[in-house]
């Protein structure tokens, strides 16, 4: 057991190497390597948390018999255990989901697609585990250089926005390597524990503030936070479906995962919001971001577009979880993160399976859409509720939690923000249920039917109800499911992990 945070990033960085080798010979095989090595991951991650939630205690793991600070260490504890298994799970649905999209979207480059996510995984696992500052960098780096690869495989524009996602991201991991070096000259080390128990007596140093507003600088521009969002539309409209689907979830979460754990565990308790004003920041443009991403979903008449301009204002509702710094807001911002991956996973993976089943990527094609893929579309209406903020869907109980943190912290026009997000939410997102379920008296007046995006006939012999094969339609379903679940049952996902993970804020 004690070895089992090692077990989880070295399953996926095997399965990745090994996929890359065989693909070459059979796409096929390939793709069951990174299948099977993200799926032992997600099934590792489950272990671990049930094993932290029943013992109350962290598992820890020194690479290579090196004891920390000196060697690296690897922590699953309730907060890690909450994001790597959320982060495998993603992962397992969208490499289960990517075979058939990806060939219809991006034909002869399989063989580069699976082992990028399975390394995708990896990275973002290891930045959730890591119990080491500069080691949380070279898994940043490993998320985002298969992250570059899975994006240029897009339409035709798709590589120069991975070009400039590229070039953003490496001045982000620049920033945040450089803080990392502040640090570690300030206190002498870069082991996460050691550096908390050694910053108390150097708060006020320049260096550390310096280093800590880099550090996370950096991990606001890999998490797309507004203003440093400009990446970020592009890159989600022109990536395959089964890329995005996997990216925009669960990528920009894990960096906003790693402002919360500098902000809990390495740095001094109100560090962020006494010593230098990093929290409110974060909160006020946060709720600019809301608003902003929120306003501009509403022209896009581009599916993926829509969705891209969607999130930049949905992960700023994380950005407002920090910048309330208080238990109950953070725990809102923390909800959110599985919350929105679940919801937006859910709608990326939903346009993918338009895409290949009709062709149309622009929502006023859509007219009639319902009766053409009813239990997709069922779907999409699930995951509608859920974005809006309607009960019993997980989006609704994570505003909840941060608008009762934002009436605790006397943050009325954050409060305000929120309520006027979801009706914005509403106004894009029912526009299309209204479409895509319009009665259309003329078959004509709607998607023409026999517009399949050139799949063929014998593939579509397999799809579920004439829509999408079973390959395709489960990991749909099972993410509805879960976006609903989620909702019913987060007050246990709040007290066995969440609440254990914000402790440090009631001095805990």
């Amino acid at each position: 057991m004690s070895q089992l945070p090692a077990l989880i990033p070295t399953s996926l960085i095997l399965a990745g190497l090994l996929s890359l080798l065989v693909g070459l010979r059979s796409l096929r095989a390939g793709h069951l390597i990174a299948l099977t090595g993200t799926a032992a991951a997600f099934l590792l991650s489950v272990v671990g948390l049930v094993e932290v939630t029943s013992s109350g205690q962290p598992i820890r793991y020194a690479v290579g018999g090196w004891i920390p600070p000196i060697g690296i260490e690897f922590v699953l504890d309730h907060l890690a255990a909450y994001m790597t298994t959320l982060v495998t799970g993603i992962g397992t649905l969208v490499l289960i989901y990517a075979p058939r999209s990806i060939r219809h979207e991006s034909p002869g480059k399989s063989a580069l697609t699976y082992p990028s996510m399975a390394l995708l995984v990896a990275g973002l696992a290891g930045m959730s585990i890591t119990g080491d500052l500069f080691n949380l960098y070279v898994f940043l780096e490993i998320a985002a250089l298969a992250a570059y690869a899975l994006l240029a495989t897009g339409d035709r524009a798709g590589p120069f926005a991975t070009l400039r996602y590229l070039l953003i991201g490496a001045v982000g991991g620049g920033f945040y390597l450089l803080g990392v070096g502040f640090i570690y000259f300030s206190v002498g080390s870069v082991n996460m524990a050691d550096v908390a128990a050694r910053l108390p007596e150097l708060v006020e140093s320049r260096s550390v503030i310096t280093g800590a507003v880099l550090m996370v600088l950096g991990l606001a521009l890999k998490m797309g936070l507004f203003p440093l969002h400009f990446w970020m539309p592009d890159v989600y409209t022109n990536a395959p479906s089964s890329s995005a689907g996997l990216i925009a979830p669960i990528m920009t979460k894990v960096s906003a995962y790693a402002i919360v754990r500098l902000m809990l565990d390495v740095f001094p308790p109100a560090y962020f919001t006494e010593a230098i004003p990093i929290a409110a920041t974060i909160g006020w443009v946060s709720a600019a971001g809301i608003l902003f991403g929120s306003i501009i979903a509403i022209g896009q008449q581009d599916y993926r577009r829509m969705l891209a301009y969607s999130s930049v204002g949905q992960i700023a509702y994380v950005g407002l979880g920090i910048g309330l710094a208080n238990p109950i807001g953070l725990i809102g911002g923390l909800l959110h993160i599985v919350n929105h991956a679940l919801m937006k996973g859910l709608l990326f993976l939903i346009g993918g399976a338009i895409r290949w089943r009709t062709g149309l990527v622009r929502i006023p094609d859509m007219v009639g859409l319902g009766r053409k893929m009813p239990w997709t579309m069922y779907a999409f209406v699930i995951a509608v509720l859920a974005m809006v903020g309607i009960p019993p869907t997980a989006g609704f109980f994570s505003k909840v939690y941060l608008m009762i943190g934002a009436v605790q912290a006397d943050a009325w026009v954050w409060f305000a923000v929120i309520i006027l997000s979801s009706l914005l939410s509403a106004i894009y997102f029912f526009r299309m249920v209204e479409f895509v379920f319009r009665d259309v008296e003329n078959e004509s007046d709607a998607a023409d039917d026999s517009a399949t995006g050139g799949v063929t006939a014998r593939e579509l012999e397999g799809a579920v109800a004439g829509e999408v094969p079973p390959s395709m339609f489960i990991p749909i379903a099972i993410l509805s499911a879960a976006v609903i679940l989620v909702g019913v049952f987060n007050f246990l996902i709040v007290r066995a992990l969440l609440e254990p993970a914000v402790a440090p804020l009631l001095g805990g």
